[in-house]
């Protein structure tokens, strides 16, 4: 949990402050890519706050009304997270670049092409200054989700970031990372249109450069709305993950059969493990005993926070 509040502040402070030199940035010089990057940035700040919040909530302790506690309150933020990338900054760039294609980047505005700054430096350059700027923070901050989701990657075995991506129950890391990740590749292509615009004469690349952000966003929040609508409805471990512990059970001295077993995610790395069981029969302490293999279940996956096992009187 501290490692992920670490990461989503990390990215936090780079969004916010990016986000400042971005808006300058389109002020001084009424880039389309970079008002579509200051919408980005602006967008991944406020979401940032929505993974505090979503930390915060998911930490407080079970009560009456939520038995399990509040660790689903992560799975709903970063969901929320994934929405308002898709409809405010995605849609919102992917619009403005088009406008900008179809009509040009400052007649749509009713605005007339940026004077030079004060001082005869070029406002072009404070663009590229930005944007490499902002590449530089991205990258630290990517560097920081990254080390969050290496080190689950390194706990749990996994081998590939698409395997990582599929798995974890650590979303608050998965959207910093994914967000991290969106930020840098659309600053870099903010910064090739810009680049294409100034050196040929026309404004086509970058407004298409904020069409083509505005879609990588889009597609990217699609893609973490979906891993967070599989957490929300109650997903279960792995097929292997779960057989391994299932195992664990039905090898335990005292289980004759393993009628029924089951695991669920209620927070994030929060397992509840259930288990229908048929005890072999005149087991002496039988508590005690029910009590080891609740100890071996934890002991093998630390993400096991609850287990219920369940003698089965049918059996």
């Amino acid at each position: 949990m501290a490692n992920s509040r670490s990461v989503v502040i990390a990215a936090l402070i780079a969004n916010g402050m990016i986000a400042v030199m971005k808006f300058i940035g389109y002020l001084l010089t009424m880039s389309p890519a970079m008002l579509s990057e200051t919408y980005h940035s602006i967008s991944d700040t406020g979401n940032q706050v929505f993974l505090l919040i979503g930390l915060r909530y998911g930490a407080q302790e079970a009560d009456r009304q939520h038995p399990f506690g509040y660790g689903k309150a992560q799975f709903f933020y970063s969901f929320l997270v994934s929405v308002i990338l898709f409809g405010v900054a995605g849609l919102e760039s992917a619009r403005h670049g088009y406008n900008a294609l179809m009509h040009g980047s400052h007649a749509t505005m009713g605005q007339t092409p940026p004077l030079p700054v004060v001082g005869a430096v070029d406002g072009i350059y404070v663009n590229y200054a930005v944007l490499l700027g902002a590449i530089v923070f991205e990258t630290w901050a990517l560097k920081k989700a990254y080390a969050g989701i290496s080190a689950q990657m390194d706990e749990h075995g996994w081998e590939t970031l698409r395997e990582a991506f599929r798995k974890t129950s650590d979303v608050t890391t998965l959207t910093a990372l994914t967000e991290d990740a969106v930020a840098l590749a659309g600053a870099g292509i903010a910064l090739f249109g810009v680049y294409l615009s100034r050196t040929t004469g026309d404004e086509v690349y970058d407004a298409g450069a904020a069409l083509i952000i505005g879609f990588l966003l889009m597609g990217f929040a699609v893609a973490l709305a979906w891993q967070n609508k599989r957490l929300l409805l109650g997903e279960s471990l792995s097929p292997q993950a779960e057989g391994e512990l299932r195992e664990i059970v039905a090898t335990a001295d005292i289980v004759r059969e393993v009628v029924d077993f089951r695991t669920v995610f209620f927070g994030a790395e929060e397992l509840l493990v259930t288990a229908d069981v048929a005890f072999e029969s005149d087991v002496d302490a039988l508590d005690e005993r029910i009590a080891e293999i609740e100890r071996d279940l934890k002991a093998h996956d630390d993400q096991v926070k609850r287990v219920y096992l369940e003698p089965d009187t049918g059996a």
